[in-house]
């Protein structure tokens, strides 16, 4: 049963918050932060990006950017940009974007959940992006940021939000990007104790995004447990900072390839191995959208192709073997184009549905990509259903929009 509790935010008082809050830290590079905090020194990305204070090409991993991680986190406190609430609080954080909102709890989750599997991953992690992380919160002893979590959709936990997303919130703003980003206290003790206890009767949560960040949160929790002589269990290291959305809120975008060239063949010799396992259709040069599961675009030559995938490519009744993004890579990334690993080559990008197939399109037209290949979106269905059946999603699946704003909300470890 899911282990969550209310805790003490730190967090920018109501006039900073617009100023504090920023993009996560593995959504931009080091000089698209510098430029996105311009003047700002509030900005957050001097605590997750620190540097941004150092010349330009200054290596993330320099100590010297860790420790003015830290250094900045303890000017944000004294400068009283960043705040501790007195009591324990739920929070509410909901993000609005195309006329759709999602809202999500704002909780402490258990660091054993994660270890002992109730709080599932469906994407492997690479230990060097863990260890970042991982350095990053022991040294300012404190989740940063959140991670993204879901559950499945629980009617005690729908009803206070319903309830309290008629009240007054603490902050309501529009971020740069055009997302509004509304939160809530929630300091009740019997709505507190509610939602405790909703959690409680959840089976488990699913990492939704933030892979990295909840692996290295939790082995941060686990080793400062090891080292205290008068570990309880009950203290706050024991615990996570995590956003947890109700499934039937969440959006899953498409998350779409190109590819540099055609392996040595040509136009017409690829379309003829594509034809070999799809149903091949010349849809001319208006952009052309998967419509539903199983069908593909692909953009070649100046021209739209809807790919529908042949019987027998494909598995319904298995969690992997009914994913897109493995049929594509199974029969045209690898078995034509020749690429194995879609982490490692180089002749393969990827592009997030957010940018839309417009991006694909002017990607192939610049003579940069040969080729380019939309998938139909994974549903948050599958992505629990893998996690519960234990397997891994393919690489390069999933797209969550809108990202968690980082800086709302920070959980200290002590």
């Amino acid at each position: 049963m899911a282990k969550v509790k209310p805790f003490c935010g730190v967090r920018p008082p109501r006039e900073y918050v617009q100023k504090v809050a920023s993009k996560p830290y593995d959504v931009l590079d080091s000089d698209e932060a510098r430029a996105e905090a311009g003047d700002n020194e509030m900005s957050l990305y001097h605590i997750i990006k620190p540097e941004i204070d150092f010349e330009p090409g200054t290596d993330e991993a320099d100590p010297k950017v860790y420790d003015r991680a830290v250094v900045n986190f303890k000017k944000f406190q004294e400068k009283g940009w960043l705040v501790q609430d007195k009591k324990e609080n739920y929070y509410i954080y909901a993000q609005t974007m195309d006329g759709r909102t999602q809202y999500g709890f704002v909780v402490a989750a258990s660091v054993d959940d994660y270890l002992n599997g109730r709080i599932k991953k469906h994407e492997l992690t690479r230990r060097e992006k863990e260890a970042d992380r991982m350095h990053h919160i022991e040294i300012n002893n404190a989740n940063i940021e959140p991670v993204f979590l879901a559950f499945p959709t629980n009617t005690v936990l729908e009803d206070i939000i319903a309830k309290t997303a008629k009240t007054e919130p603490e902050y309501d703003f529009v971020s740069e990007d055009g997302i509004g980003h509304t939160m809530w206290c929630i300091g009740d003790d019997a709505t507190i104790a509610a939602i405790t206890e909703a959690f409680a009767g959840i089976p488990n949560l699913y990492i939704a995004d933030g892979h990295h960040r909840t692996a290295a949160a939790a082995h941060v929790g686990e080793e400062k447990a090891k080292a205290d002589p008068n570990h309880t269990g009950n203290e706050e290291y024991n615990y996570l900072l995590a956003v947890c959305f109700p499934q039937s809120h969440l959006k899953v975008m498409d998350y779409n390839r190109v590819v540099k060239d055609l392996n040595g063949l040509t136009e017409e010799e690829f379309l003829a191995k594509v034809a070999e396992h799809f149903t091949v259709e010349d849809k001319g040069t208006e952009i052309y959208k998967p419509n539903a599961l199983h069908n593909f675009s692909l953009y070649l030559g100046g021209k739209w192709y809807s790919l529908t995938a042949k019987e027998g490519t494909y598995d319904d009744n298995d969690p992997i073997g009914v994913l897109d993004v493995k049929v594509s890579s199974d029969y045209i990334l690898r078995d034509i184009l020749n690429i194995q690993d879609l982490r490692t080559d180089k002749r393969i990008d990827f592009v997030g549905g957010i940018r839309g197939l417009g991006e694909l399109k002017q990607r192939v037209d610049s003579g940069e990509m040969k080729m380019a290949l939309a998938l139909y979106p994974v549903t948050m269905q599958q992505i629990i259903d893998i996690a519960d059946s234990g397997n891994i999603m393919p690489p390069k699946a999933t797209w969550f929009e809108p990202k968690l704003r980082s800086g709302i909300l920070i959980h200290k470890l002590d």
